[in-house]
């Protein structure tokens, strides 16, 4: 009792310096070049289909041309993350967070508020307070329109909490479920789920890589997790250029799940109702009796697209391949409907 009661304490004098350095920061600081700013946080609201989405206000639905830089534009050569990663191989999450923000330009955070991002998102903070500056790395949170209302309201806890800017980004032109069903189908992630893996998640980051200047992201990602995830390391560089840096990359789940309730960090209601790894509420199940006294590492993704093979949504496969097969796609409905119509 005692331990909880100093825990809230300190969380409390947290916020609250938290909030003095943010009134500071937000005065002293100019807004161009990367400078601090206001924070601009959306609030929870209600769809009409069920779950809650987070308001549009704040959010970025505009299709972008994307003028995407190749991987050798990159901010570190080969030889260099060959080096760094050799460098934090055995680093704890916190100096691999600290090497990040101290190296990597164009820092973000990119978080559905999963348990390990959730854990990165409590250390930032940390970070930031010893350095008594408000959240040293902004946000960015994909809303597919079709999370979970808690996701929604966690995602506005937690920025709340922690004071960070964060950055919502839906699929193109569109602000609601029924919106996007209007225009690109109904159930599309059982007609055409690579098509819907790129509207809501592919497409969605890369205009807020291009819009807000990302050179280098923050996962959640894990080598526990297995499948594509097994063999991470700690800063990756993909296709597009772009640096992607896994700070928790050795934690087992019991690892992060023991930080999120040590450091009482919020996390997402429906982990008490046995779901463990949290996604769309059409592709996430809570695991099954027999997938839930598996192993933790092993059963940790259980319920995610279940009778599928796949194991990723799509944000960290390759960007030029989604995208082109999904322009693919849409000149051969073009092409048949002008046919159609000859």
């Amino acid at each position: 009792m005692l331990q909880q009661g100093v825990r809230c304490l300190r969380s409390h004098a947290n916020r609250l310096c938290h909030r003095k350095l943010e009134l500071r920061t937000s005065k002293t600081r100019c807004k161009e070049g990367g400078g601090w700013r206001r924070k601009r946080i959306t609030k929870v609201g209600q769809r009409r289909a069920g779950p809650s989405s987070i308001s549009p206000r704040s959010t970025h639905n505009k299709p972008a041309t994307l003028a995407m830089s190749s991987a050798s534009s990159s901010q570190f050569t080969p030889e260099q993350l060959e080096r760094i990663n050799a460098e934090l191989a055995d680093k704890s999450p916190q100096e691999i967070l600290t090497w990040a923000i101290d190296n990597a330009q164009g820092l973000f955070q990119t978080t559905a508020f999963g348990l390990t991002g959730l854990a990165a998102l409590d250390m930032i903070s940390k970070i930031s307070l010893d350095r008594h500056e408000t959240h040293l790395v902004p946000l960015i949170f994909l809303d597919t329109l079709y999370h979970f209302k808690e996701t929604l309201a966690l995602a506005q806890t937690a920025a709340d909490n922690y004071l960070a800017p964060l950055h919502v980004y839906r699929p193109p032109q569109v602000e609601t479920t029924e919106e996007f069903e209007a225009k690109y189908g109904q159930k599309l992630w059982e007609t055409d789920e690579d098509t819907y893996d790129y509207l809501v998640k592919v497409e969605p980051a890369q205009r807020a890589y291009k819009e807000l200047g990302v050179k280098a992201v923050i996962t959640g990602r894990r080598k526990s997790q297995g499948a594509d995830r097994a063999d991470l390391k700690a800063v990756e560089l993909d296709s597009t250029g772009l640096i992607k840096i896994n700070p928790l990359i050795n934690w087992t789940f019991k690892q992060v799940k023991d930080y999120i309730d040590a450091e009482n960090v919020p996390y997402n209601e429906l982990l008490d109702k046995g779901y463990r790894s949290i996604g769309d509420w059409h592709s996430t199940a809570a695991p099954s009796a027999g997938e839930a006294s598996a192993a933790s590492d092993n059963a940790e993704r259980a319920g995610r697209w279940s009778g599928r093979s796949k194991s990723e949504c799509g944000l960290h496969k390759d960007y030029f391949q989604m995208k082109a097969a999904f322009e693919a796609k849409q000149q051969a409905q073009t092409d048949a409907t002008t046919d159609s119509t000859a």
